[in-house]
């Protein structure tokens, strides 16, 4: 009897584990309308295509390039200071990244190494994103844990 609810449940494991998809995103474009199309929608479009099929899709992002100015709190006290555009845009963008990150369950990882370079500092960077000691080493581990990669440049 004992083998039998073993068996039953390691058949439900290994069950759910295959209605679960993983993609990480290589994302470093700076390209506010390619963010907004493939980050912002095109992640929340896999998500409801993969929930209509009744599975899961995990989703990690890796932030390099110049993808870091989505992510600076204030623009102020950043190298994107001057950049109008993101600027004008950044109140409405805030919101909907940190949607991504609660309600999507996206798991944002950036580059630390290039932080250092830009001279953005952790205080600066919203509170949901993970540092990773440089992309290749977050792209590598996400990788090597079955996600799928997609580049976003």
């Amino acid at each position: 009897m004992k083998k039998w609810l073993l068996i039953l449940a390691l058949s439900a494991v290994l069950c759910a584990e295959e209605g679960v998809k993983q993609v990480v995103f290589d994302l470093k474009t700076g390209n506010l309308e390619t963010f907004e199309k493939k980050v912002l929608q095109g992640i929340v479009f896999h998500k409801n295509h993969y929930e209509g099929k009744l599975e899961k899709l995990e989703v990690a992002v890796v932030i390099h390039g110049d993808a870091y100015k989505f992510f600076v709190k204030d623009l102020k006290n950043s190298p994107y200071k001057n950049d109008q555009k993101l600027a004008l845009a950044h109140d409405q963008l805030s919101k909907r990244i940190a949607t991504m990150a609660d309600t999507y369950e996206v798991e944002f990882l950036m580059c630390e190494a290039t932080m250092k370079t830009l001279k953005i500092d952790k205080s600066n960077v919203y509170d949901y994103v993970k540092l990773t000691p440089n992309s290749t080493i977050g792209l590598i581990d996400k990788q090597n844990d079955h996600f799928a990669y997609i580049s976003i440049d």
